[in-house]
Formats: C-alpha cells, sequence, structure tokens
C-alpha cells in the first residue's frame, strides 16, 4: 500500500470513526453492540447529530490542515485564530476544556498555561483528537518533529503536559503506520522520547497487558482515550472491527473512535474503511461560510498534507 494512500486512510479514518461514534456519547459500555448485533452497525445519527455529521474532533482537525497548507508550516497564531473563530460560531459540540481558552481574552501564546494554572485541568483528549491531519503533514520530517509538532498544538488549548506528551506519542504512532510498520510495536521508541516527569504514566497505559477497565480515568481523558485506541486496534483486525470496539466501551465514544480510526485507518487503508460509512460523512464548519466537507475532500486535504 502506498504512503499516500495511508494518509488518506488515517485521515478519513479519524473522520469515520468520529461520526460513527458521535451518537453514542456518553453512553454505556455495550450500546453499539446492542443496537448493532453484527459488531459493524451503521451511520444511524442520533444525539443532535445527523447520519454522518462529523463533530469537533474532525471540524478542528480540518482547521490544523488549513493552516499548515495556507500558511506553508505551523503558524500557531493563526491556527489559534481559526480554532477562536471557530469556537465563536457556536459549534454544536466543543469541550468545556477547550471552549473556556478559545472563548476567553487571553492571548494565544498564554491562554491554555493560564487555564491550567487556574483550574489545575488541563489533560483532556481534545489535544488527541485533531491528531490525525498534523501528523500526516509532519510524517515525513522524522521522528523528532511530528512529536514536538503536537506538543506544539496540544499546547494551544490543553496546559497540562501529559496532554502534550500523549499528543506527541500518538503522532509519532501514526508516522510509524504510514511507513507501513506495526504502530504497536513502536511504543517504546515512542515512550523514550516523552518527557521524563510523564513516561511512566503513560508507559502503563500503553502497555501490551493494559485493558480499558484498567483505566482510573474518565475516557475524556488522554491517558485512558489513547490506551483505549491502542487496545481496540491490538485486539481486532480490521478497521471496522476496531473502531466497533472502541465505540462498544462507551463514553467519549466519538473521540475514542476517531483516535482509534487515525491508527486503524492508516494501518488497514482507505479501502477498509467501508463505503456505507464514508457515504453519508460531512463535515460543516461553523464559522467558515457554510464550508462542509464530504468523503472526497478529506481524501483530498490528505494527500496535500503529505
Amino acid at each position: 500500500m502506498r504512503y499516500e494512500d495511508r494518509a488518506v486512510g488515517a485521515v478519513l479514518g479519524s473522520a469515520v470513526g468520529d461520526a460513527l461514534g458521535a451518537p453514542f456519547e456518553f453512553g454505556l459500555p455495550g450500546v453499539f453492540r446492542e443496537r448493532f448485533p453484527d459488531g459493524v452497525g451503521e451511520m444511524c445519527g442520533g444525539g443532535g447529530w445527523d447520519p454522518g455529521e462529523a463533530t469537533d474532533d474532525t471540524q478542528m482537525a480540518v482547521l490544523v490542515a488549513d493552516s499548515l497548507l495556507e500558511r506553508g508550516g505551523l503558524d500557531l497564531p493563526d491556527l489559534f485564530g481559526r480554532f477562536r473563530r471557530w469556537a465563536q460560531a457556536e459549534p454544536k459540540d466543543i469541550g468545556l476544556q477547550t471552549e473556556a481558552v478559545l472563548l476567553g481574552c487571553d492571548p494565544w501564546d498564554s491562554a491554555a498555561a493560564l487555564h491550567f494554572q487556574v483550574n489545575g485541568r488541563g489533560a483532556g483528549n481534545g489535544s488527541l483528537m485533531r491528531a490525525a491531519t498534523p501528523a500526516v503533514h509532519f510524517a515525513a520530517a522524522g521522528r523528532a518533529a511530528t512529536m514536538e509538532a503536537g506538543r506544539r498544538i496540544a499546547a494551544l488549548t490543553h496546559g497540562d503536559r501529559a496532554a502534550w506528551e500523549g499528543t506527541a506519542v500518538l503522532h509519532e504512532l501514526i508516522r510509524v503506520a504510514l511507513l507501513g510498520e506495526d504502530p504497536l510495536a513502536a511504543v517504546p521508541d515512542a515512550l523514550a522520547e516523552v518527557a521524563d516527569a510523564h513516561r511512566d504514566r503513560w508507559a502503563a497505559v500503553l502497555a501490551p497487558d493494559w485493558r480499558p477497565e484498567d483505566a482510573t480515568e474518565f475516557n475524556g481523558a488522554v491517558w485512558p482515550c489513547l490506551g483505549s485506541a491502542l487496545w481496540a486496534l491490538r485486539t481486532t483486525d480490521s478497521y471496522e472491527t476496531a473502531v466497533a470496539a472502541a465505540i462498544d466501551l462507551g463514553g467519549d465514544t466519538d473521540t475514542v473512535a476517531a483516535v482509534t480510526g487515525m491508527l486503524a485507518g492508516a494501518v488497514h487503508g482507505p479501502d477498509a474503511v467501508p463505503a456505507r460509512w464514508t457515504e453519508p460523512l460531512h463535515v460543516p464548519l461553523p464559522g467558515f461560510t457554510d464550508r462542509v466537507l464530504r468523503a472526497a475532500d478529506l481524501a483530498e486535504v490528505a494527500r496535500r498534507l503529505v
């Protein structure tokens, strides 16, 4: 499989996982398989979402891509401005932490840090959910560059370094998958690059024997979110079954499935993402002239990022 195809798989796979999981957000474990006993399911809609409608997860990933492509690289003030414009347009869904940072009055380079100082909470999985597009863009620059890009983008909205390091690890695992190698086998090398103060906790949740029931936090936090995505990838053999397993965990289903989808999409490729999921997929972008992206648009974004 070509590198470019795997990149399309990562971007498209994340968006599909997001839209598929959205109607089940904050539900109990097992609800997805209860509704779809075959284990793979349909784009059913619900919970305020139309069938195939992507959430803030994919919307923010597209905004990252737009900034990277239009600015010719990572322009953090520009990216923060796009995030803020989107947040001000009142999207259907936005994380509480991200919303507080973006809708405050603090400048781009201190907003997340100040929020973390006041609230002491800044390790939500919102830093992971938008990682597909920048991970694809920076992958060719190698491990160090792609991990550092993950940290810097995460830090725009998340003040806890745990979120930065988790996003850096996710970037690196996607990079490895794009090369056609096993991202699960790359975990030890990625962990070696994690800041010392955070390495042990990340090593525990990314260990081969970790399971979602071992989580000590809700999967809206970075640790169990990424841990669950790796568990879903490790315990399944296809894109469909990986995202279904992620959604069936319950909780923050759209983001856990989006993160699972970006990894599984890169591993299994875009042809593994079924048409019954890609055909209804659509990504509205509040604040940006009623723009709506479809699956073909996302595939083209991925190719341009490569």
